[in-house]
């Protein structure tokens, strides 16, 4: 089953927010399978007064994050879970991170997460974010189930 999320479902499934929340919308889904979301990288975003004031790039760690976010979401819907039930999904762990592009403003990543393995408590996925058909950064991400 294929799923669209705009920011206010998202925002239900996540316990991030502004300006830490790192995903726009997510435009497919399968349940316990894999999720597409869209981060619109813009120049107000708030680190792009230090990194860097006269070239500016979106950190390689925040991108990691929104795949992390992205994770997220798919874990609580497809666990039929929310925060708002006592659950957090907690960033647990990286492997393999590569960075292959530099993201500016403008730029809109399409962040893509496979499930590699589910048990109850503990979720690993494949990460991937591009930028117009260009790989920006590939990661193994971990995620821990907390409480519920």
């Amino acid at each position: 089953m294929k799923y669209i999320m705009d920011i206010h479902e998202i925002l239900k499934y996540l316990p991030h927010r502004p300006p830490f929340l790192l995903i726009d919308r997510v435009v497919e889904m399968v349940e316990g399978e894999s999720l597409v979301a869209i981060k619109n990288v813009t120049m107000n975003e708030y680190f792009f007064a230090g990194h860097f004031p006269n070239r500016p790039v979106m950190p390689g760690v925040l991108i990691v994050e929104a795949l992390a976010q992205a994770a997220g979401v798919l874990a609580y819907k497809s666990t039929n879970t929310s925060p708002s039930d006592g659950v957090l999904y907690l960033f647990a762990g990286i492997d393999n991170a590569r960075f292959r592009r530099v993201v500016e403003p403008g730029d809109q990543l399409r962040l893509e997460v496979k499930v590699l393995r589910a048990r109850k408590d503990m979720w690993r996925l494949e990460g991937t974010a591009h930028v117009d058909g260009e790989l920006a950064c590939s990661a193994e991400l971990l995620s821990a189930r907390r409480g519920g």
